[in-house]
């Protein structure tokens, strides 16, 4: 069997298993098991660690490596536009294509594929919690064990990505004064009509800090993700929800872009409760910057791997270097077709990505 087809036979399994974020309906067996039977032939030594609602981490090492590669194993839900069944992979003659195929059970696939043909030391991190926007598995993790240097395969189309935004995420609770809505006051005590002028509010600051900040990732990214409330059109809606994310500038850390946010509600009207908070990559101050990033290209460069330009999307890079880890993302797969329906990735980028970990796990 081929390298190709040897990978394309564990992403089929991989894709296989349901590990969709939420309902996190995953624990230590199904996928991790297949990962440990996997691993354990080819000498790994391995340790799953459950913390119960769905996060799961498996930690295989051999031998004492000083790189960690980490792979996330959840997906995103179903978006409803897919045609197939998103958990039964369909190969074509340039792609692969399944619900995680590229966010990224297809690295996870390259990296099993590489296993087989090497006996040095290794160590892998697989992550069940990536897509619930907690992170309590590497966080967890960080608690325990230290690698000085870190490779987390997110999708960079095989090249290693040594710089990205920082995350933010929040829930905003509106309150209105429920009645008839033919009453004139609806306009002012509609929770629904508070949570959409501050979304005006919301995305005008946005849009005028479109360029704010210096280098590649200036600009305040903002999305509001959910907006839910009332009953029915003629009830004046006594509450609303808004759920957002943000990707600031590197510059300016997640909860002080979050406190200008704040800033637009009106208290008497609004509770903002913050959510999820990381570092951009890497996670160091502006005084060690210049240093953080001199140490990345090093190691991208001592494992032969081109360098990409800095990338919008947040990975979980930014923890192990808060931790301390010179740390880089490298993977196959677009961010284009991540949480899409018809999900996929290229077969040449599965080669590709195949041969640099081999390469990897063979020299290290």
């Amino acid at each position: 069997m081929t390298g190709l087809a040897r990978t394309l036979a564990h992403l089929g399994r991989l894709v296989g298993f349901d590990t969709r974020n939420p309902p996190r309906a995953i624990d230590s067996a199904g996928i991790f098991a297949y990962l440990r039977d996997q691993l354990t032939p080819f000498g790994l030594h391995c340790d799953t660690v459950d913390l119960g609602d769905g996060c799961v981490y498996l930690l295989a090492i051999r031998g004492a490596p000083q790189l960690l590669i980490n792979v996330h194993v959840d997906t995103v839900p179903t978006d409803p536009a897919w045609q197939a069944d998103p958990h039964q992979l369909v190969v074509t003659d340039e792609r692969a294509i399944g619900l995680g195929a590229c966010d990224i059970k297809g690295a996870a696939a390259c990296l099993l594929t590489a296993l087989e043909h090497t006996t040095g030391p290794a160590a892998l991190l697989f992550s069940s919690d990536e897509e619930a926007g907690s992170s309590r598995c590497i966080r967890n993790f960080l608690v325990h064990h230290r690698f000085p240097h870190v490779l987390v395969a997110e999708p960079t189309q095989c090249a290693a990505v040594l710089e990205h935004r920082g995350i933010g995420t929040a829930t905003i609770d509106f309150t209105g004064i429920g009645g008839h809505a033919s009453a004139a006051r609806a306009l002012r005590d509609s929770a629904v009509h508070e949570a959409v002028r501050w979304s005006a509010r919301a995305l005008d600051h946005a849009s005028a800090n479109i360029e704010r900040g210096d280098g590649p990732l200036r600009g305040l990214r903002l999305n509001l993700g959910s907006i839910e409330g009332g009953l029915k059109a003629n009830m004046i809606a006594a509450t609303a929800r808004i759920r957002l994310g943000l990707r600031p500038p590197p510059e300016l850390p997640p909860g002080a872009a979050l406190a200008e946010l704040v800033a637009l509600t009106d208290p008497t009207r609004s509770q903002f409760t913050p959510g999820f908070l990381a570092p951009p990559l890497p996670a160091s101050g502006p005084a060690a910057l210049t240093h953080a990033r001199t140490q990345a290209r090093q190691l991208a460069e001592s494992l032969s791997l081109p360098i990409a330009a800095p990338v919008d999307f947040w990975t979980e890079a930014a923890l192990f270097s808060e931790s301390g880890a010179t740390a880089l993302v490298y993977g196959p797969g677009d961010i284009a077709q991540a949480h899409t329906a018809g999900e996929w990735v290229r077969l040449s980028e599965l080669i590709k990505a195949t041969d640099a970990y081999h390469r990897i796990l063979a020299t290290a």
